[in-house]
């Protein structure tokens, strides 16, 4: 118990911790110049180079007549001979939004715990409620996964289990309200590991076919499993070195020496606040992006607000979000 609250006073401390980025957000996200440098310290660092071939010979284009930056913020390469700017090849790309908007978003997004709401967005950035999405969508997508393939899979104490997401019918549609198993709202599987990273997804049902292929591909055999006692997690023992317990639910056992799910079913809850409370409502064509966002901000954590967006800025490279894939 004592190592664990020395533990929590460490990661508290390093939170509050004074950052370099936190205090750079002001000007950066009120000044286009002050942006775009904070933008391209956080991708390149001290060592700027070519988005096209690699190359560190390159240099600032400037104005001829005043000496100061180019309007467009070019670089150009002395090897491939090619200009960039730091929008290419990630989520900003051809966009037309200042980039002093993105700094801001990107910010909102990073350090707020329950999400921030388009909205809030288009009032604070003055700018319409469709760029708004537009920032925000993309930012999603910056702190979408990597590649399930390459992904490192979870491992030590791992609890699993799963939820289900959409809100009440409208009153006067002559549906009923349900809530857990058997309801038409959409199911997500949560795979924790205790006291480290999270992976979610949406399932198409919650059979054990599903649930179990869904552990297996999450999950390193090393690892413990820990669920309740819903039947279709039966069988697991076997597959995985630290076995399979459960704590009985539907008899009102929620904790048993060390066996629960309550880290797991506190990721829902932060999940499902920040649906009810920012969001308000989420189809399920754009709900596996704001689990993208909560579970980003939930591995990121222990890092101090500028630390996590930094993260994600650097997430943001080397993806694009288009309305139609390009022929």
């Amino acid at each position: 118990m004592k190592d664990m609250r020395d533990k929590m006073s460490e990661e508290k401390n390093h939170n509050l911790s004074k950052s370099q980025t936190v205090e750079a957000i002001p000007l950066a996200c009120s000044d286009e110049l002050a942006a775009v440098e904070f933008f391209e310290q956080r991708r390149w660092g001290n060592t700027p180079c070519c988005v096209h071939c690699g190359s560190v010979a390159v240099h600032k284009m400037v104005d001829s007549k005043t000496g100061q930056r180019n309007k467009r913020f070019l670089w150009r390469c002395h090897d491939c001979k090619k200009q960039y700017t730091v929008r290419l090849k990630t989520v900003y790309e051809e966009s037309r939004l200042p980039m002093h908007h993105w700094a801001y978003a990107f910010w909102r997004a990073t350090s707020s715990k329950k999400g921030v709401a388009a909205l809030e967005i288009m009032r604070h950035c003055q700018i319409s409620y469709k760029s708004a999405l537009f920032l925000m969508n993309r930012i999603r997508f910056a702190m979408a996964p990597a590649n399930p393939e390459v992904m490192q899979k979870l491992t030590g104490i791992v609890e699993c289990d799963e939820t289900y997401v959409g809100g009440k019918p409208r009153p006067g549609s002559g549906k009923i309200h349900k809530c857990g198993r058997g309801t038409s709202k959409t199911p997500v599987f949560a795979a924790v590991e205790r006291g480290g990273r999270i992976r979610r997804r949406i399932v198409t049902d919650v059979s054990g076919n599903t649930l179990k292929a869904a552990i297996r591909e999450m999950v390193s055999k090393e690892s413990r499993i820990l669920t309740d006692d819903f039947q279709v997690y039966r069988g697991l023992g076997s597959e995985f070195d630290g076995g399979h317990q459960w704590v009985s639910h539907s008899t009102g056992q929620y904790v048993h020496r060390d066996i629960h799910t309550n880290t797991a079913e506190s990721s829902f809850a932060i999940l499902k606040r920040g649906i009810t409370g920012i969001y308000h409502n989420v189809s399920k064509k754009y709900l596996h992006r704001y689990i993208w966002q909560f579970d980003f901000v939930w591995n990121g954590r222990h890092l101090n607000d500028g630390e996590r967006m930094n993260a994600a800025i650097r997430s943001a490279e080397g993806k694009r979000l288009m309305y139609k894939e390009p022929f």
